[in-house]
């Protein structure tokens, strides 16, 4: 292998995360996760959108739990192996560090090209794409808009 080919290659090739929700898997890259922690209940407000699902607490702070099923139109359920995920959020706010999502068990590792297929499906409004991941075809979110919802809702919570 050439080196032009070698570095070709390793330029395009990144290591993601699927998800598993209730209905569809979702499709992250690494930088946008930053732990993944045992379920804890929470209570929504009074009033609160059904997609989310109320505060937990992680490292000190007091983040949001999303349902992206519900956001997505879909319903919420709390299988045995529930998880969340919680988040790095990329929109640049200083009042929003870290959202958390509810998963449906443990994320895998997979590795993606620049070969990626895209499969057309239907779309939600935080969904951006959907591929093809070896036998999965995974939904990619709309992270930021997720954040945005948030913010609209206003329901974050500061990071410190």
């Amino acid at each position: 292998m050439s080196e032009s080919s070698f570095q070709s290659s390793r330029l395009t090739t990144l290591t993601g995360l699927l998800l598993p929700l209730s209905d569809r898997y979702l499709l992250l890259p690494n930088v946008a996760v930053a732990e993944l922690i045992d379920y804890q209940d929470s209570t929504p407000e009074e009033g609160a959108p059904e997609w989310f699902l109320g505060p937990i607490s992680w490292r000190q702070l007091t983040l949001p739990l999303l349902s992206f099923e519900a956001a997505c139109g879909g319903r919420t359920k709390v299988g045995g192996r529930a998880r969340i995920v919680v988040l790095n959020a990329l929109g640049g706010r200083n009042e929003l560090k870290f959202i958390a999502l509810l998963t449906q068990g443990i994320p895998r590792s997979c590795k993606l090209d620049s070969q990626l297929s895209y499969v057309d499906v239907p779309l939600t409004e935080l969904e951006l794409a959907a591929v093809q991941v070896g036998e999965t075809v995974a939904r990619v979110p709309d992270l930021i808009g997720l954040e945005q919802w948030l913010v609209d809702a206003g329901l974050m919570h500061p990071a410190a």
